[in-house]
């Protein structure tokens, strides 16, 4: 539907009255995440999604034991057996979350960004002899592992088994969550079309291949079951005709009210369009270095030792920054830090001695072990340090990065709370780059064009992969990207306030931190969602290698 799925509604009613006279059509169930609202406006009877899928299997297929439904968005296991006198009753059942881990999305992004058509890539999943182990958990952190594997040679047949693998362990993971799975299994929505999916449940599920059973009418058993319940006399509303939907789509759907309009932000008033390049520097005295290896992106520091003698501790506003370099990971670290050290090196005539190491990040012990460093720190310090250096008084951190995001409470200096997201990349670097690859917008020019929206497209929090359909519908109806991308601001700060902070404080010294804190649009939203400035330090992008560095000064 594309995300109208009212209008396609009304598009397949008008179909089926051209071909059946609407006097014949002797009732309308409707069901699925859009029926109930379908339902109401045409005045019928709504059937919960659980329950069609579950009498439509009961209708074609009374043996099975387990159903497996996996749709576009959506993800169900129905577990069945006779109770109370029933043949056929629902014993347990389990939905996913908002997360696009393991529907039909998820898979057709994959076959996107790889460069095959869905048709293309079921099939090429059965020509892989070797399946590589892919996260199932987040498509944004997928995409992580197949630029790993792809940089490592693994023919694209092996990535997609693994992708189409890493979807029904997901389902085994997250949504069975230790369910016994007992076949006959029946396996229908349109992901059961996918040739790759139906050999991991082979593999993974069920014992013998002969236990799994695709109905003949898999994309519509929900359809099947709804119009089956409907059929009972006692279910049965009259075809109520579809002049009703007609009329709300002309007259009373209104285009949702837009978001307030993004000022300039008070707390990062300079436009940057990111790490300045290279440039020669002469080298004088000492230094010390800070490398932070993420799953993203490698960023190294050369702090001036000289800047650092005498310090009160370690928090001083009067530490300089030689030089810095932020590059991608793309999952091979150490290639990444020995690149980053050369293009330290090469902003030098002179470079200066070393004196101190310091690691952090996801890699921070191999990257140590790598370089010797002198002290491996948590990310959480490391961002932590570098805020009060920056930011006198800071009491809260804001840290988001291309697939991380940490809040962090200081109180007295001292870490007093903290927390990081954990399986979503919704509302974060990662997040952002897809939707600006969906928009056709360079991501530096993104958080420019978001403040000069005139009314921001509202889209709540949505997984990265959901907020597709969300685009396309605000697209169809013509909604200028300036409106796109500050709905898109807006939905990167609640998703991190909602999922990430949560419940705890807020205080009133706030330091955005990270590549994201980049964008000026993400930081008016942040200002005007809080009602409180939020401050971007300097080198914002490279903290934690700045804490990293800062730690390893003192510890020396």
């Amino acid at each position: 539907s594309q995300g109208w799925p009212l209008q396609t509604a009304y598009d397949l009613l008008t179909e089926v009255e051209e071909r059946f006279p609407p006097q014949s059509i002797a009732s309308l169930t409707c069901t699925g995440t859009g029926g109930k609202r379908i339902s109401h406006i045409l005045g019928t009877r709504f059937l919960n999604e659980v329950i069609a899928h579950t009498k439509a299997v009961e209708s074609h297929h009374p043996e099975a034991r387990t159903i497996i439904d996996i749709g576009g968005e959506d993800a169900k296991l129905v577990l069945v057996d006779e109770q109370e006198g029933q043949r056929f009753a629902v014993q347990d059942f389990a939905l996913n979350t908002v997360c696009a881990a393991g529907t039909g999305a998820f898979l057709e992004q994959q076959a996107s960004r790889l460069g095959y058509s869905i048709e293309r890539f079921s099939e090429l999943a059965l020509e892989a002899e070797t399946v590589p182990s892919i996260a199932g958990r987040c498509t944004v952190f997928a995409k992580s592992d197949m630029i790993h594997l792809q940089q490592n040679g693994v023919a694209d047949y092996e990535i997609i088994a693994g992708l189409c693998f890493a979807i029904v362990r997901n389902l085994k993971t997250n949504i069975a969550k230790g369910k016994s799975i007992v076949p006959p299994l029946v396996f229908q929505g349109g992901v059961a079309a996918n040739l790759g999916v139906r050999r991991a449940i082979k593999e993974l599920l069920i014992p013998r291949e002969e236990d799994l059973v695709i109905p003949e009418h898999y994309r519509v058993m929900g359809a099947v079951g709804a119009a089956l319940d409907g059929s009972r006399a006692e279910n049965s509303v009259p075809y109520p005709g579809r002049f009703a939907l007609e009329e709300y789509l002309h007259t009373e759907q209104q285009r949702a009210e837009g978001l307030s309009t993004l000022s300039a932000p008070v707390g990062a008033a300079r436009s940057r369009q990111g790490p300045a390049g290279p440039r020669q520097r002469r080298g004088s005295g000492s230094a010390f270095l800070g490398i932070d290896v993420g799953s993203v992106s490698t960023k190294m520091v050369l702090l001036e030792a000289d800047s650092l003698q005498g310090a009160p501790g370690i928090a001083s506003s009067a530490a300089k920054v030689l030089a810095f370099t932020y590059l991608p990971t793309s999952g091979r670290p150490l290639e990444a830090i020995k690149q980053g050290l050369q293009e330290l090196k090469s902003q030098f005539e002179n470079m200066p001695e070393i004196v101190a190491v310091g690691t952090t990040g996801s890699g921070r012990y191999l990257s140590s072990g790598f370089v010797g460093s002198d002290g491996v720190y948590n990310e959480i310090t490391a961002q932590a340090t570098a805020a009060q250096s920056m930011l006198a008084d800071v009491d809260t951190v804001f840290e988001i990065g291309g697939q991380d995001s940490k809040y962090i409470r200081l109180e007295g200096g001292s870490v007093a709370d903290f927390t990081m997201n954990r399986v979503c990349a919704a509302g974060t670097g990662s997040f952002l780059e897809e939707q600006s690859v969906r928009l056709d917008l360079d991501i530096r020019d993104f958080g420019d064009l978001a403040l000069s929206a005139s009314s921001p497209a509202p889209m709540g929090e949505r997984c990265t992969v959901f907020m597709q359909s969300d685009l396309v519908h605000y697209q169809q109806k013509g909604v200028p990207k300036a409106d796109l991308a500050a709905g898109l601001c807006y939905s990167i700060v609640h998703n991190y306030l909602n999922k990430v902070v949560e419940q705890r404080r807020i205080g009133e010294r706030i330091a955005f931190q990270g590549g994201t804190a980049l964008n000026r649009g993400i930081v008016a939203a942040f200002e005007q969602v809080l009602g409180k400035p939020v401050y971007v330090p300097e080198h914002n992008e490279v903290t934690g290698a700045i804490g990293a560095a800062l730690l390893a000064a003192r510890d020396r």
